[in-house]
């Protein structure tokens, strides 16, 4: 019933404001705003991901975005640069970078100024 559609996401955020910011100016992406008040992130091969602001937000407690690199290491040091913070987990055996080196992709995870967790992870060349 649903095979054609083109689905979207969208997850919400306590400042419209600083997430613009952020996605935009911080992580690089395409970010349009929205006539409903919302913001648009424009991500390569998708659809758009849409940001709206939630007054009582709580931030998910899962990784809600996973942006794909072939440099984990040259992608964190450049994230690291702009102000961005990796979070260590011990349990997922991360690096003085938060790089985890679990079974499995090289993978490390930040959050956005509402407390949402992203990652990037590498991908094989």
């Amino acid at each position: 019933m649903l095979q054609k559609s083109k689905a979207f996401s969208g997850f919400s955020v306590d400042d419209i404001k600083r997430a613009k910011i952020f996605y935009q100016d911080t992580l690089g992406l395409t970010v349009k705003d929205n006539p409903m008040g919302l913001l648009e992130l424009h991500i390569k091969g998708g659809n758009a991901i849409l940001v709206y602001p939630k007054p009582n937000h709580t931030p998910a407690t899962f990784t809600i975005l996973n942006f794909p690199v072939s440099d984990i290491e040259k992608t964190v040091v450049a994230l690291t640069e702009k102000g961005v913070v990796f979070e260590q987990y011990k349990d997922l055996n991360t690096d003085e970078k938060g790089i985890s080196h679990n079974e499995g992709p090289l993978i490390a995870w930040f959050k956005d100024p509402a407390g949402n967790i992203l990652s990037v992870i590498q991908i094989d060349k």
